[in-house]
């Protein structure tokens, strides 16, 4: 039987093969040679580029480099959604390395947040923290936290460093034996290429009645089209941290341990390809 440490460590160490390469767009003094990074899936993509940002700024003059925005296909990549759900989302049934296209110039500012320093990383991070606190347990426990162990969260994500975090976030994850579970489950569901950016609202992990939810009866209630009748041919993957979890699987202890740092659950809902 797998340790529940053990999951929340695989979690942690999940890493995604990258190459990053700078867009045709940009004007360059020498040729710029792909960088290849494995970035941590549950990191965030302003927190882990600092050496592909530096490598790709030698090959430029100083006047051509504006704001760093990331691509994929086309599409602009969201710095404020954790690394794992950006590849979940638009990538997951792609060959490694991922295939990442950099930009200095030309910034989205209809798609993107700017993203100027760590500051606003760390801004949203805690903003997510505290949201999904408040979900779980009426904000009880991260009011009762002080300063630095706010900043621990923040230090130990930043700095990929495992047990600093948890020392902490297993408070977040804590609740009343008999209670069986949090208030209301921390979760988004999102769809690659919809207009909304995703789905979210107040869901108990235990119903009326005493019972344990799974996944199955969240998607039920969210997004019935991923449940899949036995009669019917599967239309959609219900991925977190790349894996398909069993729609058998008890919510609460999703929520425990397939959470990303920020607290939440991140689903991504993707159509399966058509023959």
């Amino acid at each position: 039987m797998t340790d529940d440490r053990d999951v929340l460590r695989d979690v942690w160490f999940g890493r995604i093969p990258t190459c990053f390469t700078l867009s045709q767009d940009e004007i360059t003094e020498r040729e710029a040679e792909p960088y290849y990074l494995l970035l941590p899936r549950v990191s965030y993509l302003m927190l882990v580029t600092d050496k592909a940002k530096k490598h790709f700024q030698k090959v430029m003059r100083q006047e051509d480099v504006g704001e760093m925005w990331f691509e994929y296909e086309g599409l602009p990549l969201k710095w404020h959604y954790p690394i794992g759900l950006l590849f979940d989302l638009h990538a997951s049934n792609t060959a490694l390395p991922w295939n990442i296209i950099v930009h200095f110039k030309n910034f989205p500012e209809t798609e993107l947040l700017h993203c100027l320093t760590k500051d606003a990383v760390e801004a949203h991070f805690m903003s997510c923290i505290k949201e999904a606190d408040a979900l779980k347990h009426k904000s009880q426990v991260i009011n009762e936290m002080q300063k630095k162990d706010h900043k621990q969260l923040w230090m130990g994500l930043q700095n990929d460093k495992f047990d600093q975090f948890w020392a902490i976030n297993r408070k977040l994850m804590e609740y009343p034996t008999d209670e069986g579970g949090f208030r209301y489950v921390p979760f988004r569901i999102y769809q690659p290429l919809n207009e909304r950016p995703f789905i979210q609202k107040l869901f108990r992990p235990i119903s009326g009645d005493g019972q344990p939810h799974n996944l199955g009866d969240l998607l039920k209630e969210m997004f019935p089209a991923a449940v899949t009748p036995e009669d019917m041919e599967k239309q959609y993957q219900v991925v977190i941290h790349g894996i398909e979890p069993m729609l058998e699987t008890p919510l609460q202890w999703l929520s425990e341990h397939l959470s990303y740092p920020d607290n939440f659950l991140h689903i991504s809902i993707i159509p399966l390809p058509r023959d």
